[in-house]
């Protein structure tokens, strides 16, 4: 068993943190990751209004009672949408674990989130943005390498840097992620100095997963050179699964194409069709390096006990070392 200071502040009975991703975050899958022991994150900004967040709540609160946590994006969206009617909803339902992420800090929600007694994990991709959030009064923060699928920060730092970079800056619980897909990344993270092991690629190939098998069988074939970064002329990098819908936006980047009509390409409305119909190169798929060492389709519960026993065991033989 892998007890840290996140399984003990969460009531998590492992240290693993299932990535929040948009369009396949939803009740059924972020309380099949809390059911396996893992932290579940749902995605509130799929819903977009308070009454359609809070009936998604009421349903998360039916399909699990173990420690889940809800996800306020903060990144620049095309269509904006009032975030803080979906805190208050969060908040009025009982959530206790808000996740926030994206370009700025949550800086008007903060006061919200102490007055309730709100766990308010922040996660970002660079040490500045980790002790801008630790000041603010984040209690744990997720940083993720440039491995990582989505989002990757500005800075082009690995995990193996960020990790340990991160930790000595801090005096709050660091959780870690970017191309970890088994013990091995689990366990590594964990002796970087992390308390606990942030999981996405990976978990897009369980049998839980809402996308299309189409996709996840893709997915399986790929190897740790199928990705690429997309928007980096708009310093909104992300990196995503090589191909026709990727390769696409990257056309319009070189050509210097207006920001919209980028932005437009690598849209989320076009990623949903992908994830529901199995059209693989309709739109991008956020996707990290790790999908290279995914070879299988468990059940979430399965991946999660496997890649404790996995993590569990290289640390004793680390110990025997």
């Amino acid at each position: 068993m892998l007890k840290t200071k996140v399984t003990e502040m969460l009531g998590i009975k492992f240290p693993i943190f299932c990535g929040n991703m948009m369009n396949i975050s939803y009740p059924s899958f972020a309380a099949a990751c809390s059911n396996a022991g893992a932290l579940g994150i749902l995605a509130s900004v799929m819903y977009r209004k308070p009454e359609p967040l809070r009936q998604a709540l009421n349903e998360l609160k039916k399909l699990t009672n173990k420690p889940v946590a809800v996800n306020v994006n903060l990144f620049p969206m095309l269509k904006p949408i009032k975030q803080i009617d979906l805190v208050k909803v969060m908040i009025e339902e009982g959530i206790k674990i808000i996740e926030t992420s994206g370009h700025q800090a949550p800086d008007k929600y903060i006061p919200l989130f102490k007055k309730n007694d709100i766990i308010w994990i922040h996660k970002c991709a660079g040490v500045r943005y980790a002790k801008k959030a630790a000041s603010l009064g984040a209690d744990i923060v997720e940083v993720v390498g440039w491995e990582n699928g989505g989002a990757t920060g500005r800075y082009d730092i690995g995990t193996l840097v960020l990790t340990p970079a991160t930790v000595d800056a801090l005096d709050i619980p660091v959780v870690s992620g970017g191309g970890i897909s088994d013990g091995r990344g689990v366990a590594a993270v964990l002796a970087l100095g992390a308390e606990g092991a942030l999981i996405g690629t990976r978990l897009l190939t369980t049998q839980e997963c809402p996308i299309h098998d189409n996709l996840k069988q893709a997915l399986i074939d790929a190897s740790i050179y199928d990705t690429t970064i997309i928007m980096r002329s708009l310093n909104a990098t992300h990196r995503v699964w090589n191909n026709q819908a990727a390769q696409r936006v990257l056309e319009l980047e070189t050509s210097k194409s207006d920001q919209m009509e980028i932005f437009n390409a690598a849209a989320g409305a076009k990623s949903r069709l992908l994830y529901e119909q199995g059209e693989l190169n309709v739109g991008v798929v956020s996707v990290g390096q790790g999908v290279g060492l995914i070879h299988d389709i468990p059940t979430v519960k399965d991946l999660i006990e496997n890649i404790i026993k996995e993590a569990n065991q290289i640390l004793q033989n680390l110990s025997k070392l």
